[in-house]
C-alpha cells in the first residue's frame, strides 16, 4: 500500500492489523479530547508497528500519518499472532526489534532531558541524521512538530534555526 504525505494509516483507539514500513516515514501523534495533537514518535523503514502489539493485540496508541510518500505492508493480526504461536523462535526477532526501538527511544529521552534548548535541537538533529538521513529535519517536520518532539515552543525552534542559518 502506498500512502502519500498527510494520509492516515490508522487512528488512535482503533484496533486492526500490524504494519511493516518498507519505505518512507510515518509520524505517530496522540490526539487529545480537545482535538489538539502532539507528535510522540517517528517510524522509520523496516519497523513493524504498533510496537506495543508485536506480541499481543492492543488498540492503536496514536494516529499514524505519512510524513512523506511511504510504502506499507499490511500484516493481518490473526495471521501474525498465529505465526508466533507456530514459530516461537520468532519471539527473539521481535525482542531484538523492541530492543532497537527502546535504544532509539532512550536517545529521544536524552534529547528531552537536555537543559539548554540549543542542546535539545542539536541532539534531535544528530538523532535525525542517525535514523532518518538523508532527509533533512526541517523538510520532514514543521517547527511546531519539532518543538513538540523536544518539548520546546515553536517560537524557540524558529529562533534557534534562524541563529543556526546566520552562523
Amino acid at each position: 500500500m502506498i500512502l502519500h504525505k498527510g494520509e492516515t494509516l490508522f487512528l488512535q483507539g482503533q484496533s486492526g492489523p500490524l504494519f511493516h514500513l518498507r519505505s518512507g516515514l510515518l509520524k505517530i501523534v496522540r490526539v487529545h479530547p480537545d482535538g489538539s495533537q502532539i507528535l510522540v514518535n517517528i517510524i522509520v523503514p523496516d519497523e513493524i508497528i504498533p510496537h506495543h502489539s508485536l506480541i499481543s493485540p492492543n488498540p492503536y496508541f496514536g494516529t499514524s500519518i505519512a510524513i512523506v510518500t511511504s510504502e506499507v505492508d499490511i500484516l493481518p493480526a490473526a495471521a501474525w499472532y498465529e505465526e508466533l504461536e507456530q514459530h516461537p523462535e520468532r519471539y527473539r526477532s521481535i525482542g531484538l526489534q523492541l530492543q532497537d526501538k527502546l535504544r532509539m527511544m532512550q536517545q529521544r529521552i536524552d534529547q528531552l532531558t537536555a537543559i539548554a534548548p540549543a542542546d535539545k535541537l542539536s541532539k534531535l538533529e544528530a538523532w535525525f541524521d542517525q535514523y532518518i538521513s538523508p532527509e533533512k529535519l526541517t523538510d520532514v517536520l514543521t517547527q511546531d512538530e519539532i518543538g513538540q518532539f523536544i518539548g520546546l515552543r515553536r517560537e524557540t525552534i524558529n529562533r534557534l534555526l534562524r541563529a543556526k542559518k546566520e552562523s
